[in-house]
């Protein structure tokens, strides 16, 4: 078990979603309108919150469109919100264009808040950004090729490869910016959030291993390895071939260091089968002359991905959702990777959290979130091993503080310390109890005095 003194290694916090603005339709649709309210109108009660678990730090974004308190605040300068006006102007990030406005849009972050912010993070998951808005398209821009999903428009073989590059740029211009013009004054640091799936040979031979390691490079070396090393992997050049885009030397030169630290988003870990045997059979993309492997989930690495090995679950089912599966020991893997392969960066885990699916059960069966406690202190275990065999990790960052409104998976996907009762006018916040655990595990004024009084009854019908 998690000794509470071993919490004085790190920094332990909390993570919540932005102001989702965009896509408006889709949102809608969805029910996101209410989705205003995690940090709007009651912003005040969700300080008080915050103050109450004991946290360090919080990590939010500022909404590009819409131009956001004593918490030591950890910025996200894009978190996915492209202003629709540059989507309809030149394509947003599809276009070198996104450069220029994107970087005005950094320096006014700085200019603004730097005298507060001293921790700023450029982009937030620029691989999930890419791939569900320009491969698969489930979320905005909504583009893809047909054989991809119904998307109105796309090239799932070439636009996330351009998209992915313009975002590295992006983040570089950023970093470019603020230490030439900021960081003297500031005395900030800056840096880019990651995520990456953990990936694990499904079987010893040579094809998994060689087939897992180009999964990693086309997923967390694809931006990983420029920051690092001022290029792409490799192996990645080899099999994207002309559809990856080529950094300049200049552009490389400055994209290699334009880091203080490295933001590490993680959730599941799955197994890796080769598939380069199909590569002969694979089917054309609409780039002419050029293949794809077969499966969509992993493109250009001529490998399949399961949590199943030999009909054993890699770990047991997160909350309901089948898919998403807890291993807890997947985030030690990553962090000695990285350490191993990338000369150690500083890092913050900025994202990592626990799933629960809300099917309409009982809120007392959702408040006692007792799963989500035991995964929490399985991570952070894991996490302090991999500290204590050197990897430099500052931060741990969960997702999230309050249930929110999850992207494509929309209100049901719980993975909030607090429950909020979207029936409510006002968003009530209601305590889980790993919210209380938290509190306790932060050492600060441990005990329910500070939490809503209207969960008390969870501690009287667990006890």
């Amino acid at each position: 078990m998690l000794s509470i003194e071993s919490l004085s290694l790190m920094i332990f916090s909390l993570v919540s979603a932005p102001l989702l603005i965009r896509w408006k339709e889709q949102l809608m649709r969805m029910g996101g309108d209410s989705a205003y309210g995690t940090l709007s109108h009651i912003f005040l009660e969700d300080v008080q919150i915050l103050k109450s678990l004991g946290t360090d730090v919080y990590r939010f974004s500022i909404s590009w469109p819409r131009i956001f308190p004593g918490i030591e605040p950890m910025v996200t300068i894009f978190h996915w919100d492209v202003p629709q006006v540059l989507e309809d102007e030149y394509g947003g990030f599809r276009s070198k264009r996104i450069l220029n406005d994107y970087s005005e849009f950094a320096e006014f972050c700085f200019r603004r808040y730097g005298d507060r912010v001293k921790k700023w993070v450029t982009i937030n998951e620029p691989s999930i950004f890419a791939t569900h808005g320009y491969q698969n398209g489930i979320n905005a821009p909504g583009r893809c090729s047909p054989r991809y999903g119904n998307c109105t428009g796309g090239d799932s073989s070439r636009e996330p490869y351009v998209v992915a590059h313009n975002l590295l740029l992006a983040h570089s211009r950023a970093v470019q910016i603020y230490r030439s013009k900021y960081l003297e004054k500031q005395k900030g640091t800056i840096g880019i959030s990651l995520h990456s799936d953990w990936y694990i040979p499904y079987s010893s031979s040579k094809e998994d291993e060689d087939a897992t390691q180009r999964v990693i490079d086309n997923t967390l070396g694809l931006y990983l390895d420029p920051i690092v090393f001022g290029d792409y992997p490799s192996s990645v050049k080899r099999l994207v071939g002309d559809r990856l885009p080529v950094f300049t030397k200049q552009e490389s030169e400055a994209i290699k260091g334009s880091f203080d630290f490295i933001g590490m988003n993680h959730y599941v870990t799955l197994y890796v089968m080769d598939n380069a045997t199909e590569e002969a059979n694979s089917r054309k993309t609409d780039t002419p002359d050029q293949v794809l492997p077969d499966s969509p989930d992993v493109p250009d690495a001529f490998a399949v991905t399961s949590s199943d090995k030999n009909g054993v679950q890699i770990g047991p089912s997160e909350g309901g959702v089948d898919y998403w599966r807890s291993y807890p020991q997947g985030i030690k893997l990553l962090l000695d990777y990285i350490r191993k392969n990338y000369y150690n960066p500083p890092m913050y885990i900025t994202e990592i959290g626990y799933v629960t699916l809300d099917e309409g059960q009982p809120l007392i069966d959702i408040l006692q979130d007792y799963d989500r406690i035991q995964y929490i202190e399985d991570t952070l275990n894991y996490t302090l091993q991999a500290m204590r065999s050197g990897t430099d990790v500052r931060g741990f960052l969960m997702w999230s503080y309050i249930d929110n409104f999850e992207w494509d998976n929309g209100y049901p996907f719980r993975l909030g310390l607090y429950y909020v009762d979207y029936t409510d006018k006002n968003l009530r916040r209601i305590p889980k109890a790993s919210a209380y655990w938290f509190q306790k595990a932060m050492n600060r004024d441990s005990g329910k005095k500070h939490l809503h009084r209207e969960s008390e009854y969870l501690f009287r019908s667990s006890s």
